[in-house]
This record gives C-alpha cells, sequence and structure tokens, in this order.
C-alpha cells in the first residue's frame, strides 16, 4: 500500500470518528424570534417520532357523579382521602390507578389481598402520600402545570417505579488522590450529555437551592461569585432541562444576552417556576418518605428516588404533548392546602422572578399565612441577583376616602420594604413608589385591591 493510499485511509478514518458524535442528517428547525438572531430549535425527525411513541396519553373513563350512590367511607375502611367520593367514582379512581402504576401487579401491589385496608405494604402508605403530592402540584404549582395539570401517569407510565427518577451520586474515592479532586466532574453521564460538566446538578440545585448564575451584571472584578466550577455546574443543570425537554437553549433564553429576563421567552418563568416545584416536591414530599422505603429501594448513598424535569417531560416540551388528562380525574385537581390558602378570602401570593404580588386583609399591614411566605421567596430572589433592584408599588381601592385609602397602601409598601431590608437586603437596592390606585371597579373588599406589587430589575 502506497503511502499516498495510507494516508486517505487514515483521513478517512479520522473524518468517521470526528463525524460520529453528529446527528445525520435531515433535521428539521423552527424559527423562534427574529430571523438573523439563531432563535430557533432543531428538531430530529427520527428521534421525534420514537419519543412520540412514547409520550401518547391513555384512555379515560368519562368520570360519573362523585356523590352518587353510598360514599366510600361507608363501604371500605382507611380510605381518608377519597372516602367522600360515592362508591363507583372512588372505584373508577383506584383502577385508574393501577393502570397507571402497576398494571401488572394489579391492586396487591398497594393492598394486602387478605385486608384491603391496612397498611402493612409501604407501597400503600407511598401510595397515599404520592396522591397528596399530585394535589399539591395541580392546586399549587399553578404557575408551571397551569390548568393542564399531572396525574399518576405523568411521571409513572405503567412503571411501578419512574424511569426517570435520581438519587445522590456517590462522591469520589479520594483513597488514591493521584488522579486528582475531579470535583463531581469529568465523568461522562448522559445527563450532561455526556460532556464532562458535574454529573449531579439536580443535588445542587433540585434538591439544595444553590443560585443559578454563570454571568457577572458589570465589568469585573465587582465581588461576582459565580466561579467556574459554580458556571459548569450551572451548564449541568441546563444540560439536563434541554435534554428533558427535547429543546435547545433558545426555548427559554434570548440569544441577545442569556442572563436577561428581558426579551426571554415566556418559557422561562414556567422553567423558573419547575425548578423550585422539583425542589418543593423533593424536600416536601420525597425525603420525608426515605424510612418508608426498603432498602433494596434506594440509592446507593440510601437516599430515596427522587424527582426531575425529566421524571414529567420525558423527551417532550409538555408532558404527554399536553394531553389534559386531569380535568377528567377532578380529586387530583383540589388539595387542603389550597382550602387554607382561600379561607381568609385572598388568592395565593405571586412570585416569578421579575414580579411579586404580595395580598393582604382588610385594613391590614401585616402578612400572614401563604402571603409572608410569597415574601421570604421574593426575598430569596433578591438574594441570588446582587445586582437586581426592587420597586415597591402599594394599591388601594378607588372607593372610600382617599388620603387613608393612600397611607394603608403606603404602610403596606413601607412593611414589606422595612422585611427586605431587616432580611439583609441593601436599602439602596429598595425603591418605594407613590401608592397607585387600583381598578375602579374594585371595592375595599377585593384582594386585588389590598396588594403589594414588587418589580425586580
Amino acid at each position: 500500500m502506497s503511502a499516498r493510499t495510507t494516508s486517505l485511509w487514515v483521513a478517512l478514518l479520522a473524518a468517521t470518528t470526528l463525524l460520529a458524535g453528529c446527528e445525520r442528517p435531515p433535521v428539521d428547525s423552527v424559527q423562534r424570534g427574529f430571523r438573523g438572531t439563531g432563535m430557533e430549535l432543531v428538531y430530529n425527525p427520527r428521534t421525534e417520532a420514537r419519543v412520540a411513541a412514547a409520550n401518547q396519553a391513555p384512555l379515560v373513563t368519562p368520570p360519573g357523579d362523585s356523590d352518587a350512590g353510598p360514599k366510600a367511607k361507608d363501604i371500605y375502611k382507611n380510605v381518608p382521602l377519597l372516602g367522600h367520593l360515592g362508591v363507583a367514582e372512588f372505584t373508577r379512581y383506584m383502577a385508574a390507578i393501577t393502570e397507571w402504576v402497576s398494571p401488572q401487579e394489579g391492586c396487591n401491589y398497594c393492598h394486602d389481598p387478605a385486608n384491603m385496608g391496612e397498611d402493612s405494604k409501604y407501597t400503600k402508605v407511598v401510595a397515599r402520600r404520592m396522591i397528596e403530592m399530585t394535589q399539591h402540584v395541580n392546586a399549587d404549582w399553578k404557575p408551571h402545570v397551569a390548568n393542564t395539570g399531572v396525574t399518576c401517569y405523568t411521571c409513572h407510565r405503567g412503571k411501578a417505579v419512574p424511569l426517570q427518577v435520581w438519587f445522590k451520586a456517590p462522591p469520589q474515592d479520594l483513597k488514591s488522590n493521584f488522579i486528582g479532586d475531579r470535583y463531581g466532574q469529568n465523568a461522562p453521564m448522559q445527563m450532561v450529555g455526556l460532556s464532562s460538566l458535574t454529573y449531579d446538578p439536580y443535588s445542587l440545585y433540585l434538591l439544595g437551592d444553590q443560585t443559578i448564575g454563570i454571568g457577572a451584571a458589570t465589568a469585573l472584578p465587582t465581588g461576582h461569585v459565580a466561579s467556574i466550577l459554580h458556571t459548569e455546574q450551572t451548564y449541568g443543570l441546563m444540560m439536563h432541562m434541554s435534554d428533558s425537554l427535547g429543546v435547545n437553549c433558545t426555548y427559554c433564553h434570548n440569544t441577545r444576552n442569556f442572563k436577561t429576563w428581558e426579551g426571554a421567552p415566556p418559557q422561562r418563568t414556567t422553567a423558573w417556576h419547575g425548578i423550585r416545584m422539583a425542589r418543593d416536591l423533593n424536600n416536601g414530599y420525597l425525603e420525608p418518605l426515605t424510612k418508608s422505603f426498603p432498602a433494596n429501594r434506594l440509592g446507593p448513598l440510601g437516599d430515596v428516588a427522587k424527582v426531575n424535569c425529566a421524571t414529567c417531560h420525558q423527551g417532550v416540551y409538555k408532558p404527554l404533548y399536553g394531553a389534559q388528562m386531569a380535568k377528567n380525574y377532578p380529586v387530583l385537581l383540589e388539595s387542603a392546602s389550597s382550602a387554607a390558602k382561600v379561607a381568609d378570602g385572598l388568592p395565593p401570593p405571586m412570585s416569578e422572578p421579575t414580579r411579586s404580588v404580595l395580598y393582604f386583609g382588610v385594613g391590614s399591614s401585616t402578612l400572614e399565612g401563604e402571603q409572608a411566605k410569597g415574601l421570604i421567596l421574593l426575598i430569596a430572589t433578591l438574594s441570588a441577583k446582587p445586582a437586581a433592584k426592587a420597586s415597591i408599588s402599594g394599591y388601594h381601592s378607588a372607593s372610600g376616602e382617599l388620603a387613608a385609602n393612600q397611607q394603608l397602601a403606603k404602610d403596606r409598601a413601607v412593611k414589606v420594604r422595612d422585611s427586605i431590608v431587616a432580611a439583609g437586603i441593601a436599602p439602596a437596592r429598595v425603591v418605594l413608589d407613590k401608592p397607585l390606585q387600583a381598578e375602579a371597579n374594585l371595592s375595599g373588599e377585593e384582594p386585588a385591591a389590598r396588594r403589594v406589587e414588587v418589580s425586580v430589575k
């Protein structure tokens, strides 16, 4: 073989190796912004066809009259969550949950056939808590799930254990430290696109609340604290989110400036709530169940399986392409916590990356209950954005004495400002605006006439 032939073969082999990581054409692209800005999504039709087949919603048995016939609690024992349903409707729910979670194992996966009412199986204890978690998501996380909602099938897809869950990654064994500390990196994992990025971003962001940030708002040096490691950890989470939804960066970010919220697609706000929702579910529902699971269901560090973006989305931008299954199971759309929220006549506080809305009782300048929690979320947002400033506006009703209304609106805004400053936010970052009048058709009894809005920029 001549030297020329050998060189050709080497070049061909090198080209083949280089292209092995690329997707073969054709690929499709969808424009999401102005031409020439790179605001487009790229899809592989072969991958899309495979993912689409795995994201079809099952057939739904239409709901009946939930009050028809005797109550389930009068017929069956130990049915605290669904006992208020009529027997027929209760049976429909049980059949649906069985089909969603354990179609092969059947009812006996959770129930002891000798005594269906007892809680001797851990799966029944867990299942009851998961129903409560589903209700919590649908009722309290509407900024993420909207009116579509979720059911058990959203995650389980006919499997007793959802396909997409995660456990804490074991730390590096440093007994033989000649290879150095990898800081949780350089072990290519599918979750971060087979890159050398941090292979456990979930523990940092979906269990812990480490700040997501990579770029400074001003020229260096200005006290910016996002190190290269911190930046790589953030990118690890972003790779996971992109892969989980089957989209690229421009689904949530504007190519002009990935950091800024100005001009970003609305999906970025939805994703912001989704990160916090996953963190809430992992800490509030799943971690507390650790002792309920047998050892074989725990991870290598003894922790329980937890959720991330892929648990629900499974490769598509909306779980099951937005199929509205939950509306056919109305009990899953309500929760006891939601009932408690509206007991004082106030809607839940609004907490978004660039805007928060807090509601007050009639004649009161004190935040209580869920409204106080909304203030805590606002403070967390400001703490995570050291360069951001908060502009606070108090609203008042168009009815009643103007001077008194304006003073009360100011008192509420001042109370919010003082709480923010007391939490460690610099006073220069918090600005009070003139009290504003709510819409003319709102009386003093309407919550919208008794609110404080905070704009974060």
